[in-house]
Formats: C-alpha cells, structure tokens, sequence
C-alpha cells in the first residue's frame, strides 16, 4: 500500500497516574515535533482507565505541564473514560463474533500454572484455561461466583510490525502472551483494547511512542485486524534511563516537570536537551515551535538516553 500523502493525524496520550517526568517530556516533544514538522495535527487523549492509581486532578496538571514545554493540541482533549459507549460497542462484535471469551482467572492462577518463571517477560503468558469454558459472562459468573473479563482469542502464527524507527519487530503473541485481556473483571476496557479502538475513533493515523510499548503494537495489530481498524504508522523510540540504566517511572523520587517549574527551571533548557538527545542540530535553550521546520528523526540514536546527576543539576540550574 503506497504511503499516505495526507498530512498526518499523531496523539499525545499521558495517563494521569502521576506526574509526568523528563522521559515523558522527550517522548511528547518528538511526537509532536514528528507530527508537526510535517503539516499534521496532535490529538490529546488522557488515558484514564486504571480507576485504582487515577488521580483526577492530574489531568490539568498533565495540561499545563504540556503546555509549559510549548506543545499544543488540536481541538478539546479526549477523556478515555467518557468513552464506554465505544468500547461496550468493540466488546459486543467481538463477542457476536466469537473472538472473546469469558475468563475467571487470577493473577494467582497463572502463576500457579507456569510451569517455570519466563525471564525477561513482565506478563504471564496466559494458557488458555477458559477458553472454550463458559458459554458467556453470565454464565461463568454463574457457574463459579465469580466475576469474568474477556480475553481476545489470538490467532496463531507470526505478525511482523513494520516500525517507522524501530527494527520490524516478528512477534508471535499466541506463543509469548497467549489470548490476552481485553475488558477487566469490572467491565471496564483493557489498555490494549482501549488504545486501539480511541486511535481509530480520534482518526490518529501515527502513533509515537516509547519502544517499552513495541510488544503491545502486535497485539494492537490483530484487535485492529479482528475490529476492521486501519493500521496507524508506529514510531517507537528509545526511552531516557538513569545513570545505571534504569528508567524513569513515575515514582515520588523521580524528577517531575512539576517540580522542575516550582524550582523556576526554564522549559526551553529542556527542550533543547530533549533536542540534542535525538540528534539534532541545537545548541542551548530552544523553543518546541523553534524546532519544527527542521525536525528530522532519522538524526535520532537508536539507544536509550543516559539522563546522569551531571545533566540534571546542569537543566536544574537553568533559570528562567
């Protein structure tokens, strides 16, 4: 299929379980600078659906912080919990279809049924022990009292993601995850689910990202499929790391945003590291809208970026 000539349609899509950090900061900045260089829109979407950690007021605190590095959006945000019409209406084809079932299981039931631990691999991969079980939700719930979610019935078999900056990536997610969530136990949409069907009700047509989210494009690769969903162009890129490689998470001791504008840090030094992190020409503080003509992410390195005490306290000190 030839390359879209349209300019593109990319997102902005935080999720409001805390505060946003200078590795959030570097991945927002490319998708829009990635978006915008070329003519396109940005869409932001908040990704509200992890009801236990959701902080409501964070969702303004996520705007500003967006705000304050210079990145806009087109048209009001999308709040991903007002969409359960949308996501009641993918769950209910797939069930018509015969590509859901109900499933019981804990967490404690796949780790009891792994035969050994999966190193490397953060997700059990699921084996199969609803599948062909319940007749429906109703009557799982029925038969053993307990409330089910739907798991997606994966094809066998491999996909090849082809990435726009990343290697493809051949991924066979019936061997390494097995049929996966795709509405929890409340009802509510699973991430994949929900990613996947907003993408498509927004009109997103790229999609850039951190490459921790590179396994989940496979598994959004076949809802797409089995939905009749168009395939957004994925870009995953290299992720910001501490001095000792590990990255940054949304943790009471990681550097936020937050915090760095309470402390008078100009978001312009920012940028301009987030800009030099990924190759390009820039020296000192630069504005986001400064770097649009000329964004290139091609210049971008392929490895994690090593975000050291020496280059936090030089961006701390730079004053507004």
């Amino acid at each position: 299929m030839p390359e879209s000539t349209d300019p593109p349609v990319g997102r902005l899509a935080p999720s409001p379980t805390g505060l946003l950090h200078l590795g959030h900061a570097r991945t927002f900045l490319l998708a829009w600078w990635h978006a915008r260089s070329r003519g396109g829109r940005v869409l932001l979407r908040h990704e509200d659906l992890d009801a236990p950690r959701i902080a409501p007021h964070m969702l303004g605190a996520t705007e500003r912080d967006l705000a304050w590095l210079g990145l806009d959006w087109d048209g009001p945000p999308l709040v991903q919990s007002e969409g359960s019409d949308r996501f009641r209406a993918a769950m209910g084809e797939l069930e018509r279809r015969g590509l859901v079932y109900a499933c019981v299981c804990t967490r404690g039931d796949l780790r009891t049924a792994q035969s050994a631990p999966q190193q490397g691999v953060p997700e059990l991969r699921y084996p199969g022990t609803c599948r062909g079980r319940f007749s429906s939700l109703a009557a799982a719930r029925e038969r053993t009292g307990k409330s089910g979610g739907l798991r997606f019935v994966v094809p066998e078999g491999t996909v090849q993601v082809v990435d726009g900056f990343a290697p493809p990536l051949e991924c066979d997610v019936e061997a390494e995850v097995g049929d996966f969530l795709i509405a929890k136990r409340d009802g509510s949409p699973a991430y994949q689910l929900a990613v996947t069907v907003d993408d498509a009700h927004q009109g997103v047509t790229e999609v850039l990202r951190g490459d921790d989210l590179l396994p989940s494009a496979a598994r959004q690769w076949h809802l797409q499929r089995a939905l009749g969903l168009p395939h957004p162009a994925w870009f995953h890129v290299p992720l910001v790391v501490d001095d000792r490689g590990r990255r940054l998470a949304k943790r009471a001791d990681d550097l936020s945003l937050a915090a760095l504008r309470a402390e008078g840090v100009d978001p312009r030094a920012i940028v301009g590291w987030a800009a030099r992190s990924s190759g390009q020409s820039v020296e000192g503080r630069i504005a986001a809208r400064d770097l649009v003509a000329r964004f290139e992410l091609d210049l971008m390195p392929h490895d994690p970026v090593v975000l050291g005490q020496a280059e936090l306290q030089a961006l701390r000190s730079a004053r507004a």
